[in-house]
């Protein structure tokens, strides 16, 4: 078994502790690394709001978020009873420095590792940062976490990232992305670097396209005035799906060093083929749902979830076709998809390898497909490579499609930490590999900007699409007219 690196003790302070990324997420994460004995003895938690709450107040709703975000199974109470207890609050108006600080500064131990976390809203950002300074919070020990999104486009993001700057070191910066997080994303690069026989072919030699589809069934749920204001390419391409799209289109790194990791997937984002204004309504499509049904149940459409009677131009699908200039990717597409109001839930990236230039085996012996490799992140992790075999029996040679199938849950027979334990104690101990580097968040946003620029320079809105189906007509036109399809065997 691998070793695990311990866990300094530290103070984790989480603006935002009220919100319900704190409740449904990082509460429970934290949670697990202290059940499973990965939070050292005497580390504490303290949350951070406006809202005029007690210590004791607030660890009956951090038991609460417990009790509805923790599988049922998971819950022990005695360990429930002694996590709470790490559990404590400061009332804080985090967008003004004021004698509230005091009451956090009193709360923190400066001999240990110290965590901010902004779990709030990115333009509060920068305020917070400075007042953490002005109390004198921040020492050599102290780490800060971004959530995404890191702004709205390339401007908005280097004025956050100044902002931050002028207080943390980019060494003390942890910008999360918590799809980095999951372990089938950190098996790519065990995947690719530790398998010579996937090194070999990793190249547009072998390799005919790439496919990445992060689908969800939900809508805006709840979260309207933030979305309506981001749309999907903010909220999920220009982050996640290029994330990974780094994590497969990246050279060899000389090592894991974070940021030699984080070098080669810079070189992947400063590669990206620019598109174009006059390009936008070929390679790129945007779309809205309207109402439908998603797993029998009717739903409304996205202008009656936002319930505002206003008319929105939002989009809550995207699909791109998108080039990686240089010699291992040149004429290999990378068709990427999100979207929400989807039929199934699922993340996966299937890298999809050329036919076989001669085939021997004649009509009757069936259908020949090319090899899969289809890189599940959820709801399953796992991998499946998808090979030709001979159906067995007599009676002459048939083909059928074969799935050599790893699914990391019964491979192992474990339970994995979710993305958010481990970053957060990545974080704990300042490993930054699976965290963004301010050039990276920059780089992405290059590329992003042109094309929401060019959006907005059009009287043309988002392609109407059924809740329950898988986006605008327009989406699958996007790929088929290159003579490919888009792999919704999924399940």
């Amino acid at each position: 078994m691998a070793k695990i690196i311990p866990v300094p003790l530290f103070d984790c302070v989480v603006f935002g502790a009220t919100g319900d990324l704190t409740l449904r997420k990082l509460l429970p994460a934290l949670y697990y690394r202290f059940r499973d004995g990965q939070m050292p003895s005497g580390a504490r938690i303290i949350g951070a709001a406006r809202t005029a709450l007690s210590s004791e107040d607030y660890r009956v709703r951090a038991g609460q978020a417990l009790e509805e975000h923790v599988a049922p199974g998971d819950l022990d109470p005695d360990v429930v009873s002694r996590f709470v207890a790490t559990v404590h609050y400061a009332a804080i108006d985090a967008a003004h420095p004021g004698a509230d600080w005091a009451a956090l500064a009193a709360l923190l131990d400066p001999a240990r590792v110290r965590v901010f976390y902004l779990a709030t809203s990115p333009s509060l950002y920068g305020s917070i940062c400075r007042a953490l300074a002005a109390a004198g919070l921040v020492t050599a020990q102290s780490r800060v976490v971004l959530e995404k999104p890191i702004g709205k486009d390339l401007a908005s993001a280097r004025e956050i990232n100044d902002r931050v700057g002028d207080v943390f070191t980019e060494a003390q910066t942890f910008r999360i992305d918590h799809y980095l997080g999951k372990e089938t994303v950190q098996n790519l690069l065990a995947l690719r670097f530790a398998n010579t026989i996937f090194e070999r072919i990793w190249s547009s030699d072998v390799i005919d396209h790439v496919q990445i589809t992060v689908a969800e069934t939900v809508g805006v749920e709840g979260r309207g005035g933030y979305y309506d204001t981001s749309g999907a390419l903010r909220d999920m391409v220009q982050n996640h799906l290029v994330q990974l799209l780094c994590l497969i289109a990246m050279e060899p790194p000389v090592s894991l060093h974070p940021d030699r990791v984080r070098d080669e997937k810079l070189k992947v984002l400063r590669a990206l083929k620019p598109i174009q204004p006059h390009e936008v309504g070929t390679v790129t499509v945007r779309g809205q749902y309207g109402a439908g049904a998603v797993n029998g149940h009717p739903v409304g459409s996205y202008q009656a979830d936002l319930g505002t009677g206003e008319s929105s131009s939002t989009e809550t699908f995207v699909a791109l076709k998108v080039e990686v200039r240089g010699w291992r990717w040149a004429k290999v597409p990378f068709y990427l998809r999100t979207g929400k109001r989807l039929p199934r839930k699922v993340s996966e990236i299937v890298v999809q390898f050329r036919d076989q230039p001669f085939s021997l085996f004649p009509p009757e012996a069936g259908e020949k497909r090319p090899n899969r490799l289809v890189i599940r992140l959820q709801p399953e992790e796992g991998i499946r490579l998808e090979v030709m075999t001979k159906d067995p029996g007599p009676g002459g040679l048939r083909l059928s499609p074969t799935g050599l199938d790893i699914r990391f849950d019964t491979a192992f027979g474990m339970r994995f930490p979710d993305a958010y334990e481990r970053l957060l104690m990545d974080t704990v101990r300042g490993d930054a590999t699976l965290f963004m580097r301010r050039d990276e968040v920059e780089a992405a946003w290059t590329w992003v900007t042109p094309i929401l620029e060019a959006w907005g320079n059009t009287v043309e809105v988002p392609r109407p699409y059924a809740a329950g189906s898988w986006g605008p007509t327009a989406a699958i036109a996007l790929i088929e007219r290159d003579g490919r399809t888009w792999n919704e065997d999924v399940g």
